[in-house]
């Protein structure tokens, strides 16, 4: 792939109120390197160094909202109180002086919250229905006044955001977490207003984008992240045709989302049977909203290889990314960890130092390079 044929890439983006100068996107991996939930210097010159090599915009990784059992994992980073607020207007300040644009992405983790970890806390994990993935019931259902306290919550952190000069919000509704949890019928049995079917059962998600959208305002752009499939459940299918995603899609599009990032595990495969589409490329052909495209960006093989074989997966053309991405269908590509093992990757493919490209190794899940 020569310079001239990655130029799709690095064309300004502008929509869904936002404007990049490329279309190149970090996507949100977990790094449990904020002891405390609070982020350091460390976190800070992590996402400085990949704004220096010219992505466009970067997604923090995970960060929670103000709940109690809001998080699985001691050392992902908080988005409220002073101390974890103000680590992440360090970080906002660092990428903004490299030239980059910030979003946070904004969790809940539901049910993947296990007591073990959390000896000191008597905060229980919590879904829709207390069900985990596995169909453990774990906890009782949330209560409808414990639901409008979890809406607000989100919407105090993207009020955050806004705040301390974020330039954009991601609501994390992906990979079976607490709002996935909603989605999902295997952990939604509720009957009242937040389950029933596939579109009643976006209704939690609707009023958590309504909430952020009136704690924002008008013009401070919301991207929202779903995925099919679920980590007990590569398979798992919200929606099994165009039809359904369409009826999917249309309640959160229409509360104030701007841009859709649509997560699947490898971005060549196609969605539904009969369409080479992926996920991404339906999302933005049925909603008419920009849409983020993901999966194994650079490499050739998915995560889950790295635990299977050990490898997590070598460099990889990206022609056919380039030709989807030509023909318009999906707006912007994130990059998870290509750009993990190397903050350098969007510059040498800019560059065309192609053979500069590192392989994704186990080690780079151990440190903030």
């Amino acid at each position: 792939m020569t310079q001239s044929k990655a130029a799709a890439l690095f064309k300004p983006f502008e929509g869904g109120r936002l404007k990049l100068d490329n279309r190149i996107v970090m996507a949100p991996m977990t790094r449990s390197f904020s002891p405390d939930g609070i982020p350091g210097p460390n976190v800070a010159g992590y996402y400085r160094r990949r704004a220096e090599n010219g992505v466009g915009l970067i997604i923090t990784e995970g960060t929670l909202i103000n709940h109690p059992a809001a998080g699985a994992d001691h050392d992902v980073p908080h988005f409220y109180g002073e101390a974890a607020l103000e680590g992440w207007a360090r970080v906002v300040r660092e990428v903004h002086e490299a030239g980059g644009k910030i979003a946070p992405q904004i969790w809940h983790t539901g049910t993947a919250r296990e007591h073990e970890k959390f000896p000191d806390s008597d905060a229980d994990p919590i879904g829709p229905s207390g069900l985990s993935l596995t169909g453990e019931r774990v906890s009782e259902p949330l209560t409808v006044s414990e639901i409008k306290e979890l809406v607000q919550a989100y919407a105090q952190a993207a009020a955050d955001a806004k705040r301390i000069g974020f330039d954009a919000v991601e609501l994390h509704g992906a990979h079976g977490y607490l709002i996935d949890q909603f989605f999902w019928e295997a952990t939604n049995k509720r009957t009242d207003e937040y389950g029933g079917d596939l579109v009643g059962r976006t209704r939690f998600a609707v009023e958590v984008i309504e909430a952020v959208r009136a704690a924002v305002g008008p013009d401070f752009p919301i991207i929202f992240r779903f995925s099919q499939w679920k980590p007990v459940d590569y398979s798992a299918k919200l929606a099994a045709a165009p039809e359904e995603l369409e009826r999917f899609l249309a309640p959160l599009s229409a509360a104030g989302v701007d841009i859709f990032h649509a997560s699947t595990r490898r971005f060549w495969e196609p969605e539904f049977a009969g369409s080479d589409l992926n996920l991404a490329g339906w999302t933005r052909k049925l909603t008419g909203k920009p849409a983020i495209t993901v999966g194994s960006v650079g490499l050739n093989s998915e995560f889950t290889s790295l635990f299977e074989s050990g490898k997590g997966g070598e460099t990889a053309s990206i022609d056919n990314l380039i030709e989807r991405l030509e023909r318009e269908e999906f707006d912007l590509v994130a990059v998870g960890r290509a750009l993990l093992t190397d903050p350098a990757w969007a510059a040498k493919i800019r560059d065309g130092r192609l053979d500069e490209l590192q392989p994704f190794t186990r080690e780079a899940l151990g440190t903030l390079s």
